[in-house]
This record gives C-alpha cells, sequence and structure tokens, in this order.
C-alpha cells in the first residue's frame, strides 16, 4: 500500500473502528501475522493477543474519542499523534496523548507500536476498573 489516500483511508478506518468498539473491523484491518507492541511492556503481542486487550477494554469503557493531531503517512504506513478520551462507565473521564507508527503491507496492518505515558495509561486503567465496579 503506497498510495498516501489509501494509507489514510486505513488509519480513518482504523481509529473510527475503535471508536465505535468494532473489533471485528479491527481485526479485518490487520494482517493474521501482524505485531502489536506498546512501550510500557516492550511485549510484541499477536493479533489474536491485542484482540483480547482491546475486547477488555471496549468493555470497560463507555465511550473513546481520538482526536488527532497529527497524522503523516509514509511508504508503507503511517505516524499519528493523538489525544485518547475515554469515559468510563461511572462517567469518569480520561486523556491520555499518544504516539503510534503503523506499517502496512497489502491494504493491512503488519505491524504497530504504540507510545504513551505509562502514568497516564495507569491512571485510565485505575478508572475503568473502579467504572466496572
Amino acid at each position: 500500500m503506497s498510495s498516501k489516500g489509501a494509507i489514510l483511508d486505513l488509519a480513518d478506518r482504523l481509529f473510527l473502528a475503535l471508536e465505535a468498539g468494532d473489533l471485528d473491523a479491527v481485526r479485518a484491518l490487520h494482517a493474521p501475522h501482524a505485531l502489536v507492541w506498546h512501550n510500557n511492556d516492550r511485549i510484541e503481542q499477536s493479533r489474536e493477543e491485542n484482540m483480547a486487550s482491546l475486547a477488555a477494554f471496549v468493555g470497560a469503557s463507555r465511550s473513546r474519542f481520538y482526536e488527532v493531531t497529527r497524522r503523516e503517512p509514509f511508504h508503507g504506513g503511517f505516524f499519528q499523534q493523538h489525544v485518547l478520551r475515554v469515559e468510563s462507565h461511572a462517567g469518569e473521564t480520561f486523556e491520555v496523548p499518544a504516539c503510534v507508527v503503523c506499517l502496512i503491507e497489502d491494504g493491512r496492518i503488519t505491524r504497530l507500536d504504540e507510545y504513551f505515558d505509562s502514568a497516564q495509561i495507569g491512571e485510565l486503567v485505575e478508572g475503568l476498573t473502579r467504572g466496572l465496579s
């Protein structure tokens, strides 16, 4: 996938699906062999391991919104900065600035690296857990 338009379209579809909690659409945008890495634990997850994490996140949150502050396509992928805004089931809201780098082959994500402040993710996880109580 080298067309900037096609890369930006895939990025739009990914983040809209995440906001909607449409995990089938998210899964379809990832190649079966895709890897997802987060800076807080430095562990590579398979597509299915990441889907399980996303399912827990979607189930624990009332809503999710990605405010994209910068998105740049490059040959074979894109870079994005955003602020993730999440509302818990208890009505608390959380903001987490983040950056992702996605690699794309044949119209599907093969690797996604996500960088965020681990302290803010910790607050988000604690808040979502409180919202389920």
